[in-house]
Parts: C-alpha cells; structure tokens; sequence
C-alpha cells in the first residue's frame, strides 16, 4: 500500500481512482466493509483504490480542549488499512483553513483535482465541507456535475451486550475498551484490540513475586483498557505470540507506581526468565478477555494467591480462544 501524506506525493500519473472518505479510526468491520466496496468498485472500474483519512483527528482541531483518545496509532491504523487491500493511504492534513472550505471546493480540491477519483464511497451519514454543510444528497448532487459517481454502504450493526443492534462506530469501541470490555470490543472490531509498545525495566516486583512481566514504556501505541486483569497474548520482535495474564493499572497494593501494562508470559519458568529477555524489544500485547478490576490487598500473599488464579483463568481462556499465528 501506499502512503501519500500530501498532494505533492501523489503520482502524476495517477490513473482514475475509487475513493473511501473517513476518519477509519480502529479500522473496524464498518470501516471494513467501505473499504472492501471501493477495492471492489476499483477492480471493475481499472481504478486505483484510495482510502481518504485525516490527521490529526478533526475533533483534535475543532476541540483542542476536549479529551480525545484514538483507538489505533496512525502506525496501527496504517497497516490494519493495508490488510484491506486499498492500494493506497492519503493523509490530509487537516487545519481550521482546510475545515473552512465550502462542501464544492472540498470535493474539487480532494477527489476531482487531487486524486481523479471516478467514484466515492461514503456511509449515508457522511458530512463534509465547512460547519459540515456536505451531506450524502449534496455528494451525490457534486458528484454528477463533477464526474464521478456516488456509492453508499449502509451501516453494519453488532450485538451489544444485551442483545440489541447497535451500529458499529469508533465511538461505541471507545466506551467498551474504557470499560475493558475487550472481548465486546472485538466483536466490533472485528478483532482483538492490540496496543504495542518498547519493553522497559520497572521495579521487578512481578519477579520478586515469581511473575515475570515485560513492561510496556508509557508511551503506547493504541488505546489502553480499562484498569484490570486480562488473559491475552504478547507478541514479541520476532512474531511469536506467547499465551499472557496482563495487568494494566498502577497495581495499588504498592503506593507510588505509575500506570502501566505489563505482561506475565504463562507457564514460562521463573528461572529459565534470563533467556527470554525482551527489554528493548517493540512488542504487541492482544486482550482476550478481561478478568478482573484492580484490587488493593492486604499483604503480599493475599496477592500472590490471586495472581495465581489469574493465570490459571487465563490459560483456560487462551486455550479455548482461536490460536494467533506464531503462538508459542
């Protein structure tokens, strides 16, 4: 796939392409079933298919203050994008000037002149161009002055937890990994959430305690869960995914330690720790399932105990989970 972060990388001898406009955050089966049209559409029509996003997040620009956490990094995002199948990835850089353009001199400057698209698929809610004039009817209207067509994919609805269509949304994702509700989370995505991260030195208590953990450096790649206990799997340099109890959170039965997440390798012996060493590694940590909130104990054996039904949970989930590719 290629990646063209402004028009000035885009090739001039682009052929005609199909285009999918959206922000594609998480990249999950909605976003999914877009993309699959346009690959689709762009096969039948000798085009080139393009998926459209922005960076930074439009809400980033219009809401500087407002808290905003992306489910995916624009690395992550990226590739989930490519296993789709989209021929290339233009990022729009997006300001207050570039919003302010009309919903006409957005399409003309994005897919008539920019990319030569001959076709846009877009879902039936989509808006654009200044204070979100643009709507479905007004693409479908620019579309035939401008030459090229309009193609619709209506939304894709999951279960909720209790039983009722909701539609799949970036926002409904959000909520559920806020409340590390992973396994819910997956069913949307499509798949399990993936944060990945370099391995660090903490404080070795997991060790200490005969739990070996590879812990992440603050600055993950990928929206972190909710606090708590998950069975899941990590991912290390090589691609091998090895069966994980993580804990994310600040671990309250110690004061002073800051939130972090951290994984303890299953069934890896403690004294065999010296030879599975992952420090300075970039690493993936895929949730399954959550386990547990995080609880304070009193006493270190108290949470010794429970850390020895935590992995005993997690094995049994990890063995009846679908195996990922490379698994120990």
């Amino acid at each position: 796939m290629q990646v063209w972060n402004s028009m000035t990388e885009v090739p001039t001898d682009l052929p005609r392409t199909v285009v999918a406009l959206g922000n594609f955050d998480g990249v999950h089966r909605g976003h999914r079933a877009v993309l699959r049209r346009v690959v689709e559409l762009a096969r039948a029509e000798d085009a080139m298919s393009v998926a459209v996003t922005f960076t930074p997040h439009p809400r980033v620009v219009h809401q500087p203050d407002a808290p905003h956490e992306e489910i995916l990094s624009p690395e992550q995002r990226a590739v989930f994008l490519a296993e789709t199948g989209i021929d290339a990835l233009f990022l729009q850089r997006y300001t207050l000037d570039f919003a302010a353009q009309t919903p006409e001199e957005f399409v003309l400057s994005l897919f008539v002149r920019g990319l030569r698209a001959c076709a846009v698929v877009v879902g039936r809610d989509v808006r654009f161009g200044k204070d979100n004039a643009g709507d479905f009817a007004e693409m479908v209207r620019l579309g035939r002055e401008h030459g090229f067509a309009v193609a619709a994919v209506d939304d894709l609805p999951a279960e909720d937890g209790d039983g009722d269509a909701r539609r799949c949304s970036s926002t409904w994702i959000r909520e559920l990994l806020a409340d590390g509700e992973v396994a819910q989370a997956a069913h949307v995505l499509g798949r399990n959430h993936v944060v990945a991260g370099q391995v660090v030195h903490g404080f070795a208590r997991g060790r200490e305690l005969g739990f070996p953990t590879a812990n992440l450096q603050t600055d993950v790649a990928g929206m972190i869960p909710a606090d708590g206990v998950y069975a899941g799997w990590l991912h290390d340099a090589e691609g091998t995914a090895w069966p994980a109890a993580v804990s994310i959170g600040s671990n309250p039965t110690f004061e002073g330690v800051a939130r972090v997440v951290e994984a303890h390798v299953i069934d890896r012996p403690v004294e065999r720790v010296e030879d599975f060493d992952l420090y300075g590694q970039l690493v993936e940590v895929e949730f399954v399932a959550r386990l547990r909130g995080m609880v304070a104990y009193e006493g270190v054996e108290k949470l010794v105990a429970q850390m020895h039904q935590d992995v005993d949970q997690a094995r049994a989930i990890l063995d009846a989970a679908p195996q990922p590719p490379g698994r120990a």
